[in-house]
């Protein structure tokens, strides 16, 4: 039986097992992070369902970056009908409303049918590889699309070509380790529509717009040799769910638009050294130890607030109508914001060190 999630059969097949696993409190799930008594794929916690309030907020930030997110996504679905034989493989999570919508627009704007997977990576772990298995095995000519929404610091770009590395040492197979993104702000995607930082709206909810689907889960007590990686599907959400009514809209857009036919980015050397270097400068003026607990980009800034432990929020500009959400969650979770106006990003998360405590 083919699990979408919440959306359509033909919209993806997420490569996951549905498990029953005990959510773990944020405030816990910190603790056994930081002390290296777990890892974070382990565990996780119950997730934040959006208030009325928030919603507003959401809307609000939505409508000012659809046209932007919906003249991209028909960008990269414009390259990717270039190609002659490709499957897609959206990085669970935040490439799977990607992956979705540009399925989507391959077979309405380009009259093109293309398989759509959605498979876990998980940082310093392992990219699933019964699962890549699975998709090497049903389609062995075409090429792999790997999808994900946004880079960050650019650590699953850097994981995935290492775990695509090993699992074609392992199998005598050519795998693409390409990497595939709207909005690369490090500098080291293969192929990106622009490395500007900008909403991404799909990453300002959790599982309410990718399909009722947790992020990935590796723990050993659930997942056993032979299985797919983890998940919770959110199925108690689904009043809240908005994941097909958001690619239904963006899908509307993009049926009046023309496809930007200009090459895609690709990889920029400088950008991502000044980047490292920036994140290094921000490191030692707040006494920040772990690399992990730097989180660049609204994306990524919007996920601390949501599923992590923040300690402060850095915004290039408070008067940005792109971070209201930012502003609402932080003064709902009680979480300061700092405006740094040599921030490369819109914005920068850092996560509390609980260890302190």
């Amino acid at each position: 039986m083919i699990f979408s999630g919440s959306y359509l059969e033909d919209d993806v097949e997420f490569l996951l097992k549905v498990i029953d696993i005990d959510f773990t409190s944020i405030e816990e799930k910190e603790k056994l992070i930081q002390s290296g008594k777990s890892h974070y794929s382990e565990m996780i916690n119950q997730e934040y369902e959006p208030t009325p309030s928030y919603l507003k907020t959401f809307h609000e930030v939505y409508n000012l970056n659809k046209m932007r997110f919906a003249k991209d996504i028909l960008s990269l679905a414009y390259h990717l009908n270039q190609k002659e034989d490709i499957v897609l493989v959206s990085l669970v999570r935040a490439g799977t409303p990607i992956g979705v919508l540009l399925k989507r627009v391959l077979k309405e704007v380009f009259n093109r049918e293309v398989k759509h997977y959605s498979i876990s990576i998980i940082r310093d772990r392992e990219i699933d590889n019964i699962a890549l298995a699975h998709i090497n095995k049903n389609y062995p000519q075409s090429e792999m699309i790997f999808l994900d929404g946004w880079t960050g610091k650019g650590v699953i770009n850097r994981e995935l070509k290492l775990f695509v590395g090993e699992f074609n040492k392992k199998h005598n197979q050519s795998i693409s380790d390409k990497l595939y993104v709207i909005s690369d702000i490090a500098g080291v995607s293969d192929f990106s529509v622009t490395h500007e930082d900008y909403l991404i709206p799909s990453s300002a909810l959790n599982s309410t717009i990718s399909g009722l689907v947790s992020r990935s889960i590796l723990n050993k007590e659930y997942i056993q040799k032979g299985d797919f990686h983890g998940c919770k599907y959110y199925k108690e959400y689904a009043k809240s769910d908005m994941s097909l009514w958001f690619v239904e809209d963006i899908l509307t857009l993009i049926q009046d638009l023309k496809p930007d036919t200009k090459p895609l980015a690709t990889k920029d050397i400088t950008l991502n050294q000044n980047i490292e270097a920036y994140i290094a400068k921000i490191m030692q003026k707040y006494e920040v130890t772990d690399i992990n607990h730097i989180k660049p980009g609204i994306g990524e800034s919007t996920r601390v607030l949501l599923r992590r432990i923040p300690y402060i929020i850095l915004v290039k500009d408070l008067a940005c109508e792109d971070i209201e959400h930012l502003l609402h969650l932080a003064k709902e979770k009680q979480v300061k914001i700092v405006e740094d106006n040599t921030l490369p990003y819109t914005a920068l998360a850092i996560i509390k060190n609980v260890q302190k405590d």
